[in-house]
């Protein structure tokens, strides 16, 4: 502690800070969110390299885009996973897939995206810049770029290392209506793939787990599977990602928007031997760990084997399987009929199964 008194006569007390810290180019300093000089050097030296395309490079306060279309789906996300690095990926390129995913199952074509950054004092910035590249990669593998960011940092302690939110622009092709009011009693329920990767790839990072086979995330961009489903002509009632909550919350969520009843086949569910075993291990169900690169569609049961067959054509649906049926119009039920041919209800997850998973 310290007690000065300074020209004014006014007394000082407390640690005196420098205004302008020295600098240091290994970690996140809290003047790197102050709008200066360090804000400019972290945005020139880590993020303009990676995301760098007309719309951004600019620096405005906001990105012009020419659309030349009347339907707009915008989403935005954000993206608090612990461990930031873990098997198969990590929060830079789920931040990305994440927020495309999100268009893709509306049927929109992810046009661009925004990013935000909230970093705590002191992380690494050899972290950031891996984070950064991972989620340049991903946009560039999507071919959606990121057109627009913004950065803030918070006190050592005040956060935990990095979060991040983006947000997305896309547009929805005339006729395409994936709203689960359409959604008819006999539709076939189709998953794009296995269940349940990323949450147990999540959790063997946290928590130091090992299995004989290592399970990576699933973490992948969907649009360009949707593409080629609704390029079938199939009529595709309804679609949805399948993240936090896993398959049961989601087909609850879509039960309750349609009244209607669900029946899945637990025989037809896949899932990876692995993340079986490590389901029982940690006493978990597959039906409620998070995906980050799988879908579930409704669609009509007629349609169901061109459109698994046009899915099995894509890598990201070589493992498509029909798992269940809409039975009936009802109050919402998620019903699960297990290989004993015995009946049991699914309900939404109640609380936080895996917690700071995505």
């Amino acid at each position: 502690m310290m007690s000065k008194n300074n020209s004014s006569g006014v007394v000082l007390t407390g640690p005196l800070q420098c205004p302008v810290p020295s600098r240091k180019n290994d970690v996140v300093l809290l003047g790197h969110g102050s709008g200066g000089k360090l804000t400019s050097e972290l945005v020139r030296n880590v993020f303009l390299p990676a995301f760098s395309n007309p719309a951004l490079d600019h620096l405005g306060d906001s990105a012009e885009l020419i659309v030349e279309a009347k339907r707009i789906v915008f989403t935005t996300d954000s993206f608090v996973v612990s461990p930031w690095r873990f098997p198969g990926g990590d929060v830079g390129d789920l931040a990305v897939n994440g927020t495309i995913n999100d268009l893709a199952v509306s049927g929109a074509c992810p046009v661009a995206l925004s990013a935000a950054f909230i970093l705590e004092e002191g992380f690494s910035i050899a972290d950031l810049r891996a984070i950064v590249e991972s989620m340049r990669a991903a946009a560039a593998r999507a071919r959606v770029p990121i057109v627009t960011a913004d950065t803030k940092v918070v006190e050592r302690g005040k956060g935990d290392g990095v979060f991040i939110t983006t947000s997305g622009v896309g547009v929805l092709p005339e006729g395409v209506d994936l709203a689960p009011e359409g959604i008819k009693p006999g539709d076939a329920i189709i998953v794009s793939g296995p269940l349940g990767d990323h949450g147990i790839a999540v959790m063997s990072a946290r928590e130091g787990l090992e299995f004989e086979t290592t399970v990576e995330s699933d973490t992948a961009p969907l649009h360009e599977l949707v593409a080629t489903m609704l390029a079938t002509g199939a009529e595709i009632r309804c679609m949805r990602d399948v993240t936090r909550g896993g398959l049961a919350t989601v087909l609850n969520e879509i039960a309750n928007a349609a009244s209607v009843r669900v029946l899945l086949s637990e025989p037809d569910l896949p899932v990876r031997d692995a993340v079986r075993a490590a389901c029982e291990i940690l006493g978990l169900d597959p039906l409620y760990v998070a995906c980050e690169g799988r879908l579930v569609a409704i669609v009509n049961a007629d349609d169901a084997p061109s459109l698994l067959g046009a899915m099995r054509s894509h890598p990201l649906g070589s493992d498509a399987l029909q798992v269940g049926t809409v039975v009936c119009r009802s109050e919402a039920r998620v019903l699960v009929r297990t290989a004993f041919g015995t009946t049991r209800m699914v309900d939404a997850l109640p609380g936080a199964l895996l917690p700071r998973i995505c």
